[in-house]
């Protein structure tokens, strides 16, 4: 029986019909077009024809795998084959390709030289790809306009020709043109059309580089999610074709700086150079090399980035690109700028670059040349260079975000150089309401934190000018427009959260997995791997979703917060030149107090929680218990005396709402002997307890309540059925208590209770979890729910932990129940002791059932536990987070 025949077996006597075949494959499929071509030549003979198209389609092949050396090796070869049999159509379609893959390893005149050699023995159809090869040398020169009509007069000729490949083609890099123009939807349109017809032709490759650019007009219009979700699809193409993936990385890593993920931003610009230089694609090598130094510029590798940078302008140089030199060796002075500081030369540098960057087309470059010039003006004292940098400045709302902030913030300094305070913060103000706009357009709570760093320098600026005011009132008022961030919007969950939520119970059943394997001592490095694909996959797509169309949670006034406070009294602490400060607002006073040394906090309090660790150990001896427990009292003493007593007139012995800043967000707030015995609330800015106070509710006696034991525990299970029996509840345990039951039970619930194992994940926050019976309920599993529970308790060794990002803006689950609307969380900051906080947990429930608030009920409970060393870790780890 004879097989059926595929593409890659001979379909025709004629080699030279083999070899153009493999052609048409190129575009779509390199990989087997090399295999046919490799086969025609084999077989080719004597046939030159047939030798050089199918060196033709082995140069078209290397081309889609991204190597550019070998891509001109064979179309080199293609030429001199087809020449030196007096084929002068083969030969100038040939040339037609070499310019291509010329431009593509750096050598534009080469280019223009053999398209132009190529245009004698072409017309009609023929004539017009080549036209459209033309148009992409001008294109890639920044010769927008010759290009625009290049491709406009190709697509005349190819649609009369229904050549719908090549016409596909040129609607695809005038999408391009488009949106180098600003003429985003005239892009869209274009870029739409040339999907639609690489769709109709299955070429999946080529939809894979129009859904890229269709993520990079979507990233121009400032659409985050869009913009990643169609990167992410592109890749996952590309990936499938089995084709290098270096393609679009740098745009990926522009977009990702633009939401300051910087350390992955860096890496795909890493990855980026290193693929396209070995790759020999010295075109898209440059401009990568460009992206590296932007990268670095922002992770503070000021030498990186100037190396980089200079290593780019050469590079561009070599390929005759004036305009890009012009934008490389921007990025080198600002290298150097943030480098070594201010000077005349730099103040030189910057007007010079501003002039380039303008004449070479890079507005937005130029723009923010204008406003470093500025800030070098204002910091050499030269207030009168700076106002007329910033005349030049005119940004328009079409703009990135980071643009108009940084004009904003530059408008500011100027404000403060001329003496007028009020429009400074003015100013200053209307930067922060920018980038609360922008955040609510984004919809992944990881993006949102990112913003507050955007937000950090001028938020710092207004907090400093208060400061030196010594303005109570307006520090507190700074510090609320610094912190008010990401937990006052609600996550949003992708669109595609059937697909999210299959890779999150993948997800649990790999780290199941995994934690069995390694105790069995098997070798669990495969799995490991899929887990941080995985984790990767499940980052990704919840970047997708959109943001919300209602706005962040409002800040509170003076006069709100302190109706909402009643008796208690509010402590916001923070952190300015490296010393701690509190604003304190008790009986409708608010006062600012000047505290001691950050670094001598931090250093106790890492003091404090490593005692308490240790501890909590039931294997730990009793003289290292006795020494642990004296370093845990002197620590603790030493943070009341830095952080509380100098606070005593005006806190007396009120209820407290604490907001910390830094690592003060770590602190085991119960062991303070100040605090000890008082009820605590601990919020992330005062408008977050606020929020959360408006929706408080006592806890009903019929309340609605979801109770579960995560496995390994051997205390979990009896609390679990202690606390359900007080609410007459039915608890999950063993087997039943999966991720899956356990989240459709507590949404919606009035009180859930988790005591399970707990694990805060640094390196992602979001993937901080809950260990239940089939694996880790995460922050983003419980971003699904609709209704979360009004109170929350999480028995679970530092479930309490955040991840405090710049700004103060906080990701764990604390902080994602917070912004689920939960009003009050109660969990554990350090590692605490199991038997013990059983009966600690029991008793806080039973506090709760006698109508008692939550911190009220969990400063009783702890004062029962008694005074073992095994309950002074549980009595210090537990935390009430919210309303209180």
């Amino acid at each position: 029986m004879r097989s059926e025949p595929t593409d890659l077996d001979p379909q025709e006597d004629s080699p030279v019909a083999d070899a153009e075949r493999a052609i048409e494959l190129a575009p779509d499929s390199p990989r087997r077009a090399r295999v046919l071509a490799e086969a025609v030549l084999e077989r080719a003979g004597v046939d030159v024809e047939a030798v050089a198209v199918a060196e033709r389609a082995l140069g078209l092949a290397a081309l889609g795998l991204r190597d550019g050396d070998a891509a001109v090796a064979h179309l080199r070869r293609s030429v001199r084959a087809a020449a030196g049999a007096d084929l002068q159509v083969r030969a100038a379609e040939a040339r037609m390709s070499l310019g291509r893959a010329l431009l593509y390893t750096g050598d534009s005149r080469g280019a223009f030289r053999e398209i132009d050699a190529a245009g004698a023995a072409l017309n009609g159809v023929a004539g017009a790809r080549l036209q459209l090869q033309r148009a992409i040398l001008l294109h890639h020169h920044h010769r927008l306009d010759e290009a625009l009509e290049g491709y406009r007069a190709a697509l005349v000729v190819l649609r009369r020709h229904g050549d719908r490949l090549w016409e596909a083609r040129a609607l695809n890099n005038r999408g391009l043109v488009h949106a180098y123009r600003g003429s985003l939807g005239l892009a869209e349109d274009d870029l739409s059309a040339a999907s639609r017809i690489y769709a109709e032709l299955g070429l999946d490759l080529a939809l894979a580089e129009v859904e890229h650019n269709l993520g990079w007009v979507a990233a121009r219009r400032g659409d985050v999610p869009t913009a990643l979700d169609l990167y992410d699809s592109s890749q996952e193409r590309r990936r499938v074709q089995g084709v290098p993936l270096a393609y679009g990385l740098s745009d990926r890593c522009e977009l990702l700086l633009t939401v300051r993920l910087v350390a992955e931003a860096r890496a795909a610009a890493e990855q980026a150079v290193s693929e396209l230089a070995r790759g020999s694609m010295a075109l898209e090598t440059a401009e990568a090399r460009l992206i590296l130094a932007e990268t670095a510029l922002v992770d503070g590798d000021f030498q990186t980035a100037r190396t980089e940078a200079e290593t780019a302008v050469r590079a561009f140089a070599r390929q005759r690109r004036p305009r890009w030199v012009a934008l490389a060796r921007y990025a080198a002075l600002r290298a150097t700028f943030l480098e070594q500081g201010s000077s005349v030369e730099s103040l030189r540098a910057s007007r010079r670059a501003a002039s380039s960057l303008a004449s070479a087309g890079w507005s937005v470059a130029a723009l923010d040349a204008h406003l470093l010039s500025a800030r070098i003006a204002l910091a050499l004292g030269r207030t009168v260079a700076a106002r007329r940098a910033l005349a030049q400045v005119r940004v328009s709302r079409r703009e990135p975000v980071d643009l108009r902030v940084r004009a904003k913030h530059a408008s500011a300094l100027l404000a403060l150089a001329d003496g007028s305070r009020p429009r400074a913060y003015a100013a200053l103000r209307s930067g922060v309401r920018l980038l609360n706009e922008y955040r609510v357009a984004l919809g992944a709570t990881e993006l949102r934190a990112q913003v507050g760093g955007q937000a950090e320098e001028l938020t710092a600026l207004g907090l400093r000018l208060a400061l030196e005011d010594a303005d109570p009132r307006r520090v507190l008022a700074w510090l609320e427009e610094g912190r008010v961030g990401a937990l006052g919007l609600r996550p949003v969950r992708p669109p595609d959260n059937d697909e999210l939520a299959g890779e999150l119970a993948d997800l649990r059943r790999i780290v199941a997995d995994v934690a069995e394997g390694a105790l069995a001592g098997r070798d669990v490095r495969e799995l490991r791997r899929r887990q941080v694909t995985l984790e990767d996959s499940v980052r990704r797509r919840t970047r997708h979703a959109a943001g919300a169309t209602s706005a962040a949670a409002r800040r509170l006034t003076v006069g709100e917060l302190g109706g909402l406070l009643g008796e208690r009294g509010l402590v916001t602490y923070l952190e300015a030149e490296g010393r701690l400060s509190a604003v304190t607002l008790c009986a409708g006073r608010v006062r600012l107090h000047a505290l001691g040394e950050a670094s001598e906090a931090r250093m106790e309090l890492d003091a404090l929680r490593f005692a308490l660790r240790r501890l909590a150990r039931s294997t730990t001896t009793p003289a290292v218990q006795a020494a642990a427990s004296g370093a845990a009292t002197h620590a603790a003493d030493r943070l009341d005396e830095l952080l509380v007593r100098p606070l005593a007139t005006e806190l007396g012995d009120r209820p407290l709402v604490l907001v910390p800043t830094g690592a003060l967000h770590a602190m085991p707030w119960a062991i303070v002997p100040s605090l000890t015995g008082r009820p605590i609330a601990v919020a992330p800015s005062a408008a977050a307890w606020g929020h959360a106070e408006t929706g408080y509710r006592p806890t009903a006696a019929r309340a609605r309540v979801t109770v579960a034991a995560g496995p390994g525990l051997p205390f979990a299970g009896p609390e679990a059925s202690a606390i359900a029996a007080l609410y007459g509840a039915s608890p999950f345990l063993g087997a039943a208590a999966t991720a899956p039951a356990v989240l459709e039970a507590l949404d919606g619930a009035d009180v859930l209770h988790l005591a399970a194992h707990g694990s805060f994940r640094s390196d992602n926050p979001l993937f901080s979890s809950i260990d239940l019976a089939d694996g880790p309920l995460t922050v983003y599993d419980l971003e699904s729910l609709g209704d979360a529970p009004a109170l929350c308790v999480l028995s679970a060794c530092e479930s309490g932990l955040s991840e405090v990002r710049a700004g103060d803006e906080l990701m764990g689950l604390t902080a994602t129940l917070l912004a689920l609307g939960s009003a009050t969380i109660v969990a554990s900051v350090v590692t605490v002791p199991d038997e013990t906080s059983t009966l600690l947990m029991t008793a806080f429930h039973r506090g709760l059932a006698d109508g008692d608030r939550p911190a009220e009920a969990l400063v009783r409970a702890q004062a029962a536990a008694g005074n073992g060393v095994e309950a002074v870790a549980a009595r210090a780890g537990f935390v009430c987070f919210g309303a209180g």
